[in-house]
């Protein structure tokens, strides 16, 4: 971190500690992540992190809350004012990907939490976002299907699906090839293959 976060009022010193879990684990395993590596990240005691935050649990929720806040407000604004459905879906797709490429320690922390067996508050909070962005996708696909741009047997719920696992393969490659940056190249061309499987003029007759 480029400043020494203290004096802080109490909800800036939570963003702040929000902020240095996302950094740390962009570069290590989230599971390794201790209380102890946040507060040094930070330049802090741990007992002054726990002012805060009663338990590294606590953390890792607020972690999963700031993650699914700004996902889908980012998603959000990329389709604001696009009034086709298919050129919204393409824009929410791109801003996934800049999102990740700008935060690369989200995903990382993401599969970490939906490969836990208990269910966590973080966990859960995971899954509500997955729940809530495919709800979107799903509204997205059902005003292409009324406008004539999306194949009228579409399975709305299926593609939503689909959408959604396309940027995480496309996550997933850029994490083991170390160039996460490249999913920007990438990301285009892959959404217009998944673009030509969902547009009508591709529906049998």
């Amino acid at each position: 971190m480029s400043q020494r976060p203290r004096n802080l009022p109490a909800e800036e010193r939570r963003a702040v500690t929000v902020g240095a879990v996302v950094e740390l684990a962009a570069s290590q395993n989230p599971s390794e992540i201790t209380t102890a590596a946040i507060a040094k990240h930070m330049h802090l005691t741990q007992g002054a992190l726990f002012r805060h935050f009663p338990s590294k649990e606590a953390i890792w929720q607020a972690t999963m809350e700031w993650v699914a806040e700004r996902l889908l407000n980012r998603i959000e604004r990329a389709a604001e004012g696009i009034d086709l459905p298919l050129a919204a879906l393409r824009a929410m797709f791109m801003a996934h990907v800049e999102f990740v490429t700008e935060h690369p320690g989200v995903p990382r922390m993401m599969f970490g939490e939906l490969q836990r067996a208990e269910p966590t508050a973080a966990k859960r909070m995971v899954k509500t976002l997955i729940e809530r962005y495919q709800q979107r996708l799903h509204k997205l696909m059902e005003a292409g299907k009324a406008s004539g741009e999306v194949a009228a047997s579409l399975d709305s719920e299926a593609a939503a699906i689909l959408f959604i696992g396309t940027v995480q393969g496309l996550v997933m490659q850029s994490l083991l090839a170390g160039d996460v940056a490249g999913m920007r190249r990438d990301a285009p061309r892959v959404f217009d293959i998944y673009c030509r499987g969902i547009e009508a003029r591709h529906e049998t007759t």
